[in-house]
């Protein structure tokens, strides 16, 4: 079956991320300067392994707490929702082509 673009889904999503990992331990990461040493090189880890951990972590319960609430307590869902989508609403739409597996990212 060909994915199309369902925009209500798209949203859902892109708030999903804002609030699971925009609004999560990323911004602060993403609040320092940049290292103009490393800036753009790919050979050089730019998290830590403790940060990418706290990243993952955050990002997963939230996640949990969004998709128990979308089962559990629809009206708090959509709430959080309503947030997440003041944040995204200039980002861009998905992209429908296959995700890069982790083996064949671009170095």
């Amino acid at each position: 079956m060909k994915m199309t673009l369902d925009l209500d889904l798209a949203a859902e999503a892109k708030a999903m991320v804002a609030l699971a990992f925009r609004n999560g331990p990323i911004e602060d990461l993403h609040a320092g300067r940049p290292c103009t040493v490393c800036s753009g090189n790919l050979e050089i880890s730019h998290i830590s392994d403790e940060e990418m951990k706290a990243i993952m972590k955050s990002a997963v319960n939230t996640l949990y707490r969004l998709l128990w609430q979308r089962d559990c307590d629809p009206v708090a869902y959509n709430e959080n929702l309503a947030l997440g989508r003041r944040y995204t609403m200039h980002w861009d739409d998905p992209e429908l082509k296959k995700p890069i597996s982790k083996g064949s990212r671009p170095r």
